[in-house]
């Protein structure tokens, strides 16, 4: 068998757990299957690079922030390759470069486009264990790019597909996939399958065991998707296309407090205006997610919207150079916002879902600021300060804890 894992920063966080891995690495390598590891940078290593670059400048270039900090995971690899090596097995750590894995051109949050496969199965037919960079591709101009945060997990699923792996195992500081992030609510119950389409929604909503684009490819490409564990030997959540158990009313609650609200005031109530905005922001890769225009009044509207905060900046100084030319009166934002959301397949098919999750929120005493629903989501704008007493409330109103 072929088998594609990644391990996350904590798991190689320091010397003892890198070795921990490599054996669990050998492990698998001992049982004949072929194996391809993806790493993320060690601990807190990304952070403390981004650090380094504010102290220079608080709103460095891209390009060079790319190349900074896709340092992190070259470290990663390099020491487990030394570390298997140590133990006896044969190791070669490549990088995204030697690999060949070609991106887009967007620095920071740059999308996969094409995987070359023959230098991975050239050292893989050498009976090497081959270990790769996460987070990171090259362009057509070889600039490093990076994939965003948690792009490490979008480098594996891709591997897997590119390689046709028979499985791709995700292994984090947590043992699976939760109904809610265990470290806020303190009785979320880990799930034991979850489809790819509430997965998506619920790592696109802000929960951080998988990366958003990961779940996207494995989708698309049926990968085998398992997250589990790097700490302990428990069985972890699969993630697949359809899951045999009934259909839950809502499976997950996650929060996101990445998010900025931006509010364009006064802007003419005429056709086309709404397409300038939001064109100019997508000229300029800033992705939107909640939207909320005001009904027209005195030949204007307002028209509100979030955005991530890393992108508020770009998206401010975007809008206040063309305020005239889009005729808004005023530009107001809010950076101490959340998200919080509710996911589930059973959602659909099933009426009051809104008005238990609303009840939820009045019994918690928590304000709702804007609200964005699909078939299998809600998502609801809140002052950021009640992020967790609102996962909390949710979490006991739909009864999640409870085992169907």
């Amino acid at each position: 068998m072929l088998i594609v894992q990644k391990f996350g920063g904590s798991s190689v966080a320091n010397v003892e757990r890198v070795f921990n891995v490599a054996k669990r690495i050998i492990e698998t390598y001992k049982q004949g299957n072929d194996v391809v590891v993806v790493l993320s940078a060690q601990g807190d290593t990304t952070d403390e690079l981004i650090a380094k670059a504010h102290e220079i400048d608080l709103h460095p270039s891209r390009r060079e922030m790319d190349m900074l900090i896709s340092t992190g995971e070259q470290i990663s690899v390099a020491l487990m390759a030394m570390a298997i090596q140590k133990l006896g097995y044969p190791a070669v750590s490549l990088n995204a470069f030697q690999v060949g894995m070609y991106t887009n051109t967007t620095h920071s949050n740059a999308r996969l486009k094409k995987i070359h496969t023959e230098r991975i199965e050239a050292e893989l037919d050498r009976k090497n264990i081959v270990l790769v960079t996460g987070f990171q591709g090259i362009n057509k101009f070889d600039d490093i790019t990076t994939l965003g945060r948690s792009g490490s997990d979008t480098t594996a699923v891709a591997l897997a597909a590119a390689l046709k792996a028979d499985k791709c195992e995700i292994y984090t500081d947590v043992d699976g996939v939760y109904t809610a992030d265990p470290r806020v609510v303190k009785d979320a119950r880990k799930l034991k399958e979850i489809s790819y389409d509430e997965m998506l929604e619920l790592a696109s909503l802000g929960a951080k065991v998988l990366h958003n684009r990961s779940v996207e490819i494995a989708k698309k490409y049926n990968v085998e998707l398992v997250v589990r564990s790097s700490l302990n030997n428990a069985e972890g959540t699969v993630v697949k296309e359809v899951c045999n158990m009934e259909k839950m009313l809502v499976s997950g609650v996650a929060g996101d407090k990445n998010v900025a609200r931006i509010s364009v005031i006064g802007v003419e109530d005429t056709p086309g205006k709404a397409f300038e905005l939001f064109s100019l922001l997508a000229k300029h890769k800033i992705s939107v997610d909640i939207i909320l225009q005001s009904i027209g009044r005195d030949g204007t509207k307002d028209i509100s919207f979030t955005v991530d905060r890393d992108d508020l900046h770009d998206a401010l100084k975007l809008i206040k150079e063309n305020q005239e030319r889009l005729t808004a009166k005023d530009v107001v934002y809010s950076d101490k916002i959340a998200k919080v959301s509710i996911v589930g397949a059973g959602m659909a098919t099933n009426p009051g879902v809104a008005a238990m999750m609303f009840e939820a929120m009045y019994n918690a005493g928590i304000n709702i600021h804007m609200i964005s629903t699909s078939e299998v989501k809600i998502s609801v704008l809140i002052d950021e300060k009640y992020t967790e007493d609102a996962m909390n409330a949710i979490h006991e109103q739909f009864r999640l804890a409870i085992e169907r």
